[in-house]
């Protein structure tokens, strides 16, 4: 099966829309070195194409766009040779920010159907999108704390950018965002309906491609088919949210272990911080700080030397064994609680 499904669609002035479909439904689309390496080298040669107009990403099936990074290939490095883990992993994370960054700097539209789940590498995927488009279907998250990493894939540069103490949240608890959500954290720029997916796409054949603002049409575009979503936790609840995020990483921790709630989100939040790793909340937690000046380029190259080293002495691939390989949900963690030696062990991770 192609993993990556490549189409283009004629659209005015004799112009095209070049589709291109992550195709594994089977894994949710999880992002293979395979598929990141197809897809970068397709956007390169649109973005120099004066035939395509606009690129329209999207998944497969009625599940997910993408459900994240497929990452066992870096967990079996680790079994079979581990001292080839540094090669495997810097290829595949190497190769997925350089395809994230190519999407955020891209000189066309990029339109991102962002049905279904969108998780982790998904979410990296989506981001770079000049329109990111929700359903009400759709669930996303960055639930790297459930596996020994961080929020990646650019959340270095959008996490700390969202209101108040959102990215923080996120990044700590693994939340999984609806419509309403994405559009008030900016993940997403337009809400409609999944079965307005046919639609939209014909409406963009017939979209008039020449006119001097194209992005603004296209806002017209999809504003047409605005649909009201379930309103947004993280709107109704941003008081509380800040409330809990406020102070050292210490003082959020201990304020989750005390936590006695009867609100559900609130409890599957909490649930997955005290599950997750502790390197994980020291990384998150100094992501959250690092500063605005950084630029998209420079965080992903701070990432870069970060998840490498999260794979070679964090708790990365022990995590991807619990989660996806012997599926027992029960990690090891070299830390089981906040503490000196682990704090000291999470800045050696992020340092070069």
């Amino acid at each position: 099966m192609d993993c990556v499904l490549v189409e283009t669609i004629a659209a005015s002035h004799g112009k095209q829309l070049g589709c291109l479909t992550l195709n594994i439904p089977k894994s949710l689309n999880s992002l293979n070195l395979e598929m990141a390496q197809r897809l970068y080298q397709q956007l390169l040669d649109w973005q120099v194409d004066d035939s395509i107009v606009a690129v329209w990403l999207q998944g497969a099936g009625e599940k997910a766009f993408c459900a994240g990074g497929d990452i066992r290939a870096i967990y079996q490095a680790s079994v079979d040779d581990n001292s080839d883990l540094v090669n495997v992993s810097h290829g595949f994370f190497s190769q997925e920010y350089q395809l994230d960054l190519l999407i955020h700097q891209y000189v066309k539209p990029v339109i991102v159907w962002g049905d279904g789940i969108v998780m982790g590498g998904g979410l990296g995927l989506m981001m770079g999108g000049s329109h990111r488009l929700v359903t009400e279907q759709s669930m996303i998250a960055m639930p790297e704390v459930s596996i020994g990493l961080y929020p990646d894939v650019g959340g270095s540069y959008f996490l700390p950018r969202m209101p108040a103490k959102t990215g923080l949240f996120l990044g700590l608890t693994a939340y999984r965002m609806n419509a309403a959500d994405a559009l008030y954290t900016g993940v997403a720029t337009h809400a409609v309906n999944r079965d307005s997916h046919a639609q939209i796409l014909q409406d963009l054949q017939t979209f008039d491609w020449m006119r001097d603002d194209i992005n603004h049409g296209l806002d017209q575009l999809m504003s047409q088919h605005a649909s009201l979503q379930p309103a947004s936790t993280l709107v109704s609840h941003q008081a509380l949210i800040n409330q809990l995020m406020q102070g050292s990483l210490a003082d959020i921790i201990g304020r989750f272990q005390q936590l006695d709630t009867e609100l559900v989100w609130l409890q599957r939040a909490q649930k997955s911080l005290l599950k997750g790793s502790p390197l994980s909340w020291y990384i998150a937690y100094a992501q959250s700080q690092l500063s605005s000046e950084l630029s998209l380029a420079e965080c992903f190259q701070w990432e870069l030397n970060l998840s490498i080293n999260c794979c070679v002495k964090g708790d990365f691939c022990e995590g991807v064994r619990a989660l996806l390989v012997d599926k027992d949900l029960a990690p090891q963690w070299q830390y089981n609680q906040l503490s000196a030696a682990a704090s000291e062990h999470a800045k050696q991770l992020m340092s070069a």
